[in-house]
C-alpha cells in the first residue's frame, strides 16, 4: 500500500507542472497548444506556420484529431492554453474531445482556432456555428470571384481568391500595412448582424458568390459579395479569442511563398500577404497584443491618501487605476482617452472620462452627489480589440450622510 501511494504521489508530480503550465494573467503568452490534424504530412505543409509559432514561445503538441488518447483535461485541470484545427475533414474526434467539450473549453477562457476547407465535415461546420459563424449549406460550394481572382495558378475556375478587404484595425492586424493580397481558396461563411462578438477580419470582394464551381447556377447563391467573410475572429464575454475560416490552405507554405497579382491590378507582389497576415492576427488571438490588465485601484478625499469609511455629501474625492497592455513580452502603458469611471447607484450619478498620464495611470476627481445610499465607483472599459475591463468597487459601509 505504501508503495502504491508513493508511486500515486509520483505520478502527480510528474504532471502537476503540465496541469499548472496554464494562462497566466503576468504572462499571457507563456502557453501550451494542442494541434489537431487530418495528417501528419500538415505538419510539413504548413510548417512556416507552426514555426513562426514555436519562435515566440508557444509549446506545439500534435496530435492526429481522431486519436483515441487525446484529452483537453486531466483531473479536472486543463492541460492546455489554446487549441488549433487543422482537421477539416474528421468525422469525430477521438479521446474525450467532442464540440461540448471544445465549446467548455472555450467558456474556460481558452483560445481556440478553427480552420475548415472544401471537404469540411458536418462536426466542423457544427463547431462553426457554436463558434457564431455559418458555412454554406451546399458542401459543394466554395467561394468564387471572376473580378477578384489571383492572376496565377487560377485553373479557369476562379476559385483562388486574391482578397485585400481587411478590417481596419491595428490592435487585431498590426500598425504595419499589409502590402499584398491574401490567397485563399476555400468556403465562405456568413456573420449575424446581431452578434456583436463575431467580426469580419478578411472579406470577400462584392464580385464573389459562394456555389459549386463545376456546375451552372440554377438558381441564385445563398452567400454573395461582402458579405462572405473568409477570416472571423471572435472574442467572448470571459476574453476568450477564437478564429474562423473557411481555408485550410491559406496557412500552407505554398500559400506563403506564392507571388501573387490580384485580377485587374498591374502590381505583381513577389510574395503574398498570408505569411504577414496570419502572423499578425495571430499575435491578437493568442493576446500577444491587446491584452489589458487593471492594477492599483484607489479612492480617497482629495488631499489625502487613505481609502476612508465613508463619504459625505460635496466631498470632493479622487478615483485612480492603472491599466497596462501586454506586448508579448513585457507590459507597457496602455494609453487611450476614453475611460469612464462611473460613481454608481442603480444609475450612474457621475460619469467622468479618466485623464491618463500616458504611463498607465488613469485618474478623475468630482464631487460626490447630494444623494444618500450605497455607491459603486464602476469602470467597463469595452474597445475593438481589447480585452475588456469590468471594474467594480464598493466600501465597507459606504453610507452618505
Amino acid at each position: 500500500m505504501g508503495k502504491l501511494w508513493l508511486i500515486c504521489i509520483a505520478s502527480i508530480s510528474i504532471l502537476l507542472p503540465f496541469l499548472c503550465n496554464a494562462f497566466s494573467p503576468e504572462s499571457p503568452t507563456d502557453r501550451r497548444v494542442l494541434v489537431l490534424l487530418d495528417d501528419f504530412a500538415i505538419k510539413s505543409s504548413h510548417s512556416l506556420y507552426f514555426n513562426a509559432l514555436k519562435s515566440r514561445g508557444f509549446d506545439l503538441e500534435f496530435k492526429l484529431a481522431d486519436d483515441p488518447k487525446i484529452a483537453l483535461q486531466r483531473y479536472g485541470q486543463y492541460l492546455y492554453d489554446a487549441l488549433i484545427l487543422f482537421c477539416p475533414s474528421v468525422e469525430r474526434f477521438g479521446g474525450s474531445i467532442d464540440v461540448a467539450a471544445i465549446v467548455n473549453f472555450v467558456d474556460s477562457g481558452h483560445d481556440l482556432i478553427v480552420a475548415a476547407d472544401v471537404n469540411a465535415s458536418d462536426l466542423i461546420r457544427e463547431v462553426g456555428t457554436e463558434c457564431g459563424v455559418d458555412f454554406d449549406e451546399d458542401p459543394s460550394a466554395m467561394v468564387i470571384d471572376h473580378i477578384g481572382y489571383a492572376v496565377s495558378g487560377t485553373e479557369g475556375d476562379h476559385t483562388l481568391i486574391a482578397s485585400d478587404d481587411f478590417i481596419k484595425s491595428d490592435v487585431i492586424l498590426g500598425g504595419k500595412r499589409i502590402e499584398a493580397p491574401i490567397l485563399f481558396r476555400g468556403i465562405g461563411h456568413s456573420v449575424s448582424p446581431a452578434n456583436s462578438l463575431v467580426l469580419k477580419v478578411l472579406s470577400a470582394s462584392p464580385s464573389a458568390y459562394s456555389a459549386n464551381p463545376k456546375s451552372k447556377l440554377s438558381t441564385p447563391p445563398s452567400l454573395t459579395g461582402s458579405a462572405i467573410s473568409l477570416v472571423s475572429i471572435v472574442q467572448a464575454r470571459n476574453n476568450a479569442r477564437l478564429l474562423i475560416t473557411g481555408s485550410l490552405s491559406m496557412f500552407s507554405n505554398r500559400f506563403f511563398r506564392s507571388g501573387v497579382q490580384k485580377a485587374g491590378s498591374q502590381t505583381k507582389h513577389e510574395k503574398s500577404g498570408n505569411e504577414q497576415f496570419l502572423t499578425e492576427i495571430s499575435k491578437w488571438i493568442f493576446h500577444e497584443r491587446g491584452h489589458l490588465k487593471a492594477v492599483n485601484v484607489k479612492h480617497h478625499r482629495v488631499g489625502e491618501t487613505d481609502e476612508p469609511a465613508l463619504y459625505r455629501i460635496n466631498d470632493e474625492l479622487e478615483y485612480s487605476v492603472e491599466i497596462y497592455e501586454w506586448s508579448g513580452t513585457s507590459w507597457e502603458p496602455y494609453v487611450a482617452n476614453d475611460v469612464q469611471v462611473q460613481f454608481y447607484m442603480m444609475s450612474p450619478y457621475v460619469l467622468k472620462t479618466l485623464s491618463s498620464d500616458k504611463k498607465g495611470l488613469y485618474s478623475a476627481s468630482f464631487k460626490v452627489p447630494d444623494v444618500y445610499g450605497v455607491f459603486q465607483f464602476k469602470v467597463e472599459h469595452q474597445k475593438l480589440g481589447y480585452t475588456s475591463l469590468s471594474l467594480s468597487k464598493q466600501v465597507t459601509n459606504f453610507v452618505l450622510s
